[in-house]
């Protein structure tokens, strides 16, 4: 059933982070219904050939169809935000006030609503309406310029840090922050989320480090960003790679033993300027095996090593395999929910659906009768099948 069983969120249709947040809480239980646009009937349904994107942040919610830039199409929405406990919109600031759908009206016809808005810049300030994409944001909020190695560009680090971790994560925490204090007897309230803060916010130990010294604006200089020898990734004869974050003295200790070199005069570890020696060391001697076999030498190690795997290499590792870290949904190899809750476990219900497949179940799931679905349909809202 899930931990957010019978809560009932609308989800506007949208890319990124909004989708990835609305998966949280459906992995969670909560009953999502995603209003799509609608489109010609040959577009129908997430992508599955090859080559084509497949829509794994649109898994286990259902879909109506509704033309959200018709009067009867917003009437429609209005009708189905009326029942729902959470909304999540990504679109700009002030489009869904233009549409009729904002907080105000949304919160008006239904007080104890939770009004998620996903943007990445928030929905005030002077850049509020302009584009822009996970790499903007996380540059505006100071992450990005220290990601990457020394005299070089910063590196994007996948879009991972703003739409995601900065972003749909946030949101959901947002969300059911919010939902714990109606459910204590507060009111409904609107959730602000952007991704430039919430990357401002991943980087938090960063501020902390900077101000109290210990951190240099300079890439590829520091403790956690490739700066020491000793939490960096090392090539291996076979072209693969090796992680090696042995931060404390004790797991350096047994890296260096691992590694063969505890015979060798070398610097110490927080020698700044021994620093060199010692990479050029651990380089030379990852080379000397694969990473097959360093991975044998450091099974059941405290030496904080581990290989970089690649996506699809992931799902078969050992550690994985045990927990069921990685599921399949029709087919599709994908990361399983998380957290995890021993008590009400999280699932994934389906994978993504065409748009508008199992609105008809929902909506009489929610409430609706033949006779207010029928004038749902009338108001323009669509699904695929008529009976649940």
């Amino acid at each position: 059933m899930g931990v957010l069983s019978g809560i009932r969120v609308i989800e506007f249709e949208a890319i990124g982070p909004g989708p990835f947040g609305a998966m949280l809480l459906a992995d969670m239980g909560a009953d999502v219904l995603r209003i799509d646009r609608p489109v010609a009937p040959t577009d129908l349904g997430p992508k599955r050939g090859p080559g084509k994107r497949i829509d794994i942040t649109g898994r286990g919610r259902r879909s109506v169809t509704i033309d959200l830039k018709q009067p009867e199409g917003q009437q429609a929405a209005l009708e189905l935000i009326a029942k729902a406990d959470v909304v999540i919109e990504g679109f700009r600031p002030g489009t869904m006030e233009r549409l009729g759908l904002g907080p105000a009206i949304a919160l008006a016809r239904n007080p104890r609503l939770i009004y998620g808005r996903m943007t990445g810049w928030g929905q005030t300030g002077p850049m509020a309406d302009r584009a822009g994409h996970d790499l903007n944001y996380i540059a505006m909020s100071g992450v990005l310029s220290g990601i990457g190695r020394a005299g070089e560009a910063p590196v994007p680090p996948l879009n991972l840090v703003g739409d995601y971790g900065g972003g749909g994560m946030l949101l959901a925490l947002g969300v059911v922050s919010a939902l714990l204090n109606v459910h204590r007897g507060g009111k409904g309230q609107v959730v602000d989320a952007a991704m430039l803060e919430g990357a401002a916010q991943l980087g938090a130990v960063i501020w902390g480090l900077i101000a109290s010294g210990n951190w240099r604006e300079s890439r590829g200089s520091n403790l956690l960003d490739g700066g020491t020898p000793w939490y960096d990734s090392y090539c291996t004869r076979d072209g693969q790679y090796m992680s090696v974050g042995a931060v404390e003295s004790r797991f350096y200790a047994e890296l260096i033993e691992k590694l063969g070199l505890a015979g060798e005069t070398l610097p110490g570890q927080h020698d700044r300027a021994g620093w060199p020696t010692l990479r050029r060391r651990f380089t030379e001697v990852f080379l000397t095996r694969t990473r097959d076999e360093w991975c044998a030498i450091f099974d059941g190690s405290d030496a904080c090593v581990a290989p970089v795997l690649t996506f699809s290499e992931a799902p078969d590792h050992p550690q994985h395999r045990a927990r069921g870290s990685f599921i399949e949904v029709d087919g599709v190899v994908q990361p399983g929910p998380a957290p995890r809750f021993l008590g009400t476990p999280s699932e994934v219900r389906h994978a993504a659906p065409a748009r508008g497949q199992h609105g008809g179940a929902a909506l009489r799931e929610w409430g609706f009768d033949d006779a207010a679905i029928a004038k749902l349909r009338a108001q323009g809202l669509g699904f695929v099948e008529a009976q649940p």
